[in-house]
């Protein structure tokens, strides 16, 4: 679903076999994306996680973005307008929920680490889709 300066949303069933192991893939490898974001390594930056959000009719996954620790905690600030859930608000800063993880991404040199969805849902896209998601994302993602 494309919306006006937003991100588009790809819709998918919760039975996508591709969708389902890209989320058991972040959340498999979680300690990489904390090992990373501790690290305070200079060339890694926009550290985010996508978490799910739902309603008796839908779980929206969305990103966070300006990860911080407190307490031990992770908290995050929405960064998608949530289209089906109202629960959080774009610019809300929320608690980071483990069980609720469905990805997780940073970059380093603008090359994406992490980031299971969206190369699972790039990889479903056209050629000619995929040089725009590039070109409209800036990051380097590779196989």
């Amino acid at each position: 679903m494309e919306r006006k300066n937003e991100p588009t949303i790809y819709e998918t069933e919760s039975s996508d076999n591709g969708m389902n192991k890209a989320r058991e893939e972040a959340i498999k490898t979680l300690n990489q994306f904390h090992k990373a974001f501790e690290s305070n390594n200079s060339k890694l930056n926009s550290f985010s996680i996508k978490q799910t959000f739902s309603n008796e009719r839908y779980n929206e996954h969305i990103w966070l973005n300006g990860i911080f620790k407190k307490n031990g905690e992770y908290y995050g600030v929405v960064d998608n307008l949530p289209e089906y859930v109202k629960e959080v608000h774009l610019g809300d800063t929320v608690k980071i929920v483990n069980q609720k993880i469905s990805d997780w991404m940073y970059l380093e040199n603008s090359q994406l680490n992490g980031g299971f969805t969206i190369r699972e849902l790039r990889n479903r896209m056209t050629e000619e889709e995929r040089k725009k998601f590039d070109a409209e994302s800036g990051m380097i993602i590779k196989p």
